[in-house]
């Protein structure tokens, strides 16, 4: 294969923002765009300007089955094994993605909710950048997500992908040199502490603006939760019995409540070498 000739850009400049659909990837990615250090996508004609729409090294979420279903098909798993992992597809991945960042910027961000299963690839073309990894509660997010994917029905196999998701990030954190973990959750209750860890993270010497934050937590899907619990139907009852037996200490591994969308307690810990800034 011909070497790329794209623009030459150190690694240590890119920051990938990783999270499922739906858990605050696209607010997050918003906010830090703002710095006058970063640079972001924004107007790109693609689904929330993601750049896993903008390139052709790699198949997007949509192929292997998109929002709640993609990280159940392995070949979503990229790591430094995979044989896309090579130094052509690193310079194809910044000629394509260069276009729609301004290069005067200290820092390019991209965001894609598949950078979730995808970190150790991303880390193998890029030695130095960093990755932050968002979470939300994991029934909020198939609440959020079942609009896209069926019926109330379906929430066992959308909460059963956000837990093989996270438990697939998990395993490669190991591997991370560079990563930080923010709750969306923490991001919306206390917005000016979470997001100047970020900025510590990051080597930001001014603060991220959070202005334009949308604090409120989404009442709707406590709302629709407590219903669903105590719903009139039997089966929908038994279902959610049939998931609180199933899932619910995998979920609180998380250090998230299957019964209260409110509560959250600490994410598992991570590999001490590897730790954000606390």
């Amino acid at each position: 294969m011909t070497q790329n000739q794209g623009p030459s850009i150190e690694s240590d400049r890119l920051v990938f923002v990783a999270g499922l659909h739906r858990s605050g990837t696209t607010p997050l990615a918003r906010l830090l765009a703002q710095h006058p250090d970063i640079s972001g996508f924004r107007e790109t004609g693609v689904k929330e300007d993601e750049g896993q729409h903008l390139q052709v090294v790699y198949p997007s979420a949509r192929e292997y089955g998109g929002a709640g279903k993609f990280a159940f098909d392995s070949r979503s798993h990229l790591t430094e094994a995979s044989p896309l992992a090579i130094p052509d597809n690193a310079a194809l991945l910044l000629d394509q993605w260069s276009t729609h960042w301004d290069l005067s910027r200290r820092l390019l961000l991209e965001k894609s909710p598949p950078n979730l299963v995808m970190t150790r690839f991303l880390q193998h073309l890029f030695a130095q950048a960093r990755i932050l990894v968002v979470v939300r509660h994991p029934i909020v997010v198939a609440l959020s997500t079942s609009k896209w994917n069926g019926p109330v029905a379906g929430l066992a196999g959308l909460i059963d992908h956000w837990l093989v998701a996270h438990e697939t990030f998990l395993a490669d954190a190991a591997h991370l040199r560079h990563l930080h973990v923010v709750r969306y959750e923490d991001l919306v209750d206390a917005p000016s502490t979470t997001l100047s860890r970020v900025g510590e993270f990051l080597g930001l010497e001014s603060s991220v603006p959070s202005d334009s934050l949308d604090s409120r937590r989404s009442e709707r899907y406590a709302t629709a939760w407590t219903d669903l619990k105590a719903s009139r139907s039997p089966l929908a009852r038994w279902r959610v019995h049939r998931l609180r037996s199933r899932l619910a200490d995998r979920i609180a591994a998380f250090g998230y409540d299957f019964d209260d969308l409110d509560h959250h307690g600490r994410f598992p810990q991570l590999p001490s070498v590897r730790q954000p800034p606390t």
